[in-house]
């Protein structure tokens, strides 16, 4: 049976967002290559001798959709944690990107962190980026093989699913909170208006240090587990609920879930992904026009790249 490795980000995470991401990888993948073994490979630590061994048996890998890539990569530890030194664990596979994002915004790219990625990018395939910005990082380094097609997550976010979601205010709301991008006057600000307007405030515990940080915001909170499982189960029950939050892919998930969706931005990646894909995005530092927007009328309508989508896909079934 052929088999295909894909650099799993959901392995050693801190972060539920990142299962969110690759269950939507994964279910890509699967359409792309039927009848196909995935071997799973993880990306926060460094790729051992065992999983190159193993790598060997695969021509092939997918570096599954998030912030992986950073404008400096001469650190000990990075969120890809790959090096000039172990990148030859690689050798066997063409490994290509699939909907993934860069980490901040920056200045310059040093050229320690150009050669590794093109050492690393297989030259033979289109990668595919979730957003413009990444998009023109890679292509500043000098990797044009590449194009924007938004995040897996968003891809089945089609016209039609959008249109089944609610346009009006619901009774009741679920919210997130980002433990590594505190903004403690501007979260309890969130938090009061959410209060306010709704009937009953839930918040979903998405990352390792979130609950600690919600609980300095209020103990109102009717608290979520930190499971997607548990996240899922509240958005697929028979509660009016919008979804209000700092996490994008919390975000995204209530939209795949039918969900009203306001993302408030906090960094580069809700605010380039709102903007190339027409999200609901409102920045943090707008928390003044959150209620007015919460009492509005508008409707979800992702504006997705159809095109460059089935480009990437189709590139594979060429070579087979």
């Amino acid at each position: 049976m052929k088999m295909i490795s894909v650099l799993d980000t959901s392995v050693c995470t801190r972060n539920v967002g990142d299962e969110i991401i690759m269950e939507c990888v994964k279910s890509q993948l699967r359409d792309i290559f039927p009848r196909t073994m995935f071997l799973k490979v993880p990306t926060h630590e460094r790729v051992t001798k065992i999983s190159s061994i193993k790598m060997r048996e695969t021509e092939i890998g997918f570096v599954g959709g998030t912030n992986l890539l950073a404008f400096n990569m001469c650190y000990p530890i990075n969120q890809w944690n790959i090096h000039l030194w172990n990148i030859k664990n690689f050798s066997n596979n063409d490994i290509v990107l699939m909907g993934v994002g860069s980490q901040n915004y920056g200045d310059k790219i040093n050229w320690y962190t150009k050669l590794l990625y093109k050492k690393v990018l297989t030259p033979k395939y289109l990668h595919s980026v979730r957003d413009s910005y990444t998009e023109n990082m890679l292509k500043k380094m000098g990797i044009n093989n590449v194009i924007n097609t938004g995040c897996p997550t968003l891809w089945s976010l089609t016209e039609k699913h959008c249109e089944n979601i609610p346009t009006r205010k619901s009774k009741n709301v679920i919210c997130t909170f980002t433990d590594y991008r505190k903004d403690i006057d501007k979260d309890k600000e969130l938090a009061e208006i959410l209060f306010k307007n709704y009937e009953n405030v839930y918040c979903w515990i998405q990352g390792s240090n979130d609950f600690d940080y919600i609980k300095s915001i209020s103990d109102k909170f009717i608290l979520v587990d930190p499971h997607l499982e548990e996240y899922d189960r509240i958005l697929e029950s028979d509660i009016d609920l919008d979804y209000v939050g700092t996490r994008l892919h919390a975000g995204i998930r209530a939209m795949q879930k039918g969900r009203r969706t306001i993302i408030l931005s906090i960094d580069n990646r809700a605010r380039e992904m709102g903007k190339d894909y027409n999200m609901n995005v409102l920045d943090r530092t707008d928390i003044d026009k959150l209620e007015k927007y919460i009492h509005s009328e508008f409707k979800t309508n992702i504006k997705l790249n159809i095109d460059n989508i089935n480009m990437w896909k189709n590139q594979f079934n060429k070579k087979e």
